[in-house]
């Protein structure tokens, strides 16, 4: 994980897909001969698991509890302070910043603003760490619910996402959470 690449690679699969080594080869901007390389790093050290269909070869995230791993080794690292290049890395940067999945749940300003909203209508407990109580059981399952009923859409091919006017709404109506836009 303190390599660049393997770091930028296993950023780039906390979106829960799985990926062929030339599209995270492409992401992190290295030849797919270099991610190749680092991706067999990563599956032996039980990071990534490898799924096989038909001639491809794609890699994921080899769990949730392997994505909290990277979001919090990620969260204490300071970043390199980099400048966005073009209008193009501008807007994706806003993006990630407004709305992101993060593996399998929201991230990014709308992640916090529906775990407070959450949290003050009682259906999560943040005493001593986050906890859904017997009232929050069925947010468990947001972010799959939101994107299965056309509520939240991706953003290109990324992790940044979008709440379609219904989402929005649907928000608002649940748990009175304000225009996010």
């Amino acid at each position: 994980m303190a390599d660049e690449t393997r770091a930028a690679l296993c950023l780039a699969l906390l979106d829960g897909r799985a990926w062929t080594a030339s599209e995270l080869a492409a992401r992190a901007e290295v030849a797919p001969s270099t991610a190749t390389a680092h991706l067999h790093r990563l599956v032996d050290g039980g990071l990534l698991v490898e799924r096989r269909q038909g001639r491809h070869r794609y890699v994921q995230l080899a769990g949730s509890s392997v994505a909290q791993l990277i979001e919090d080794l990620a969260a204490r690292t300071d970043p390199r302070p980099t400048l966005a290049r073009g209008l193009r890395a501008v807007t994706a940067s806003a993006a990630l910043r407004r709305g992101r999945t993060c593996y399998d749940h929201l991230a990014g300003r709308l992640g916090v603003a529906v775990t407070d909203a959450m949290t003050g209508a009682g259906l999560l407990n943040q005493t001593g760490g986050f906890a859904i109580t017997s009232a929050g059981v069925a947010g468990a399952k947001l972010a799959g619910a939101f994107f299965g009923n056309g509520r939240l859409t991706r953003i290109g091919s990324g992790r940044a996402v979008r709440l379609t006017p219904a989402g929005g709404a649907a928000l608002h109506d649940l748990l009175r959470l304000a225009d996010l836009g």
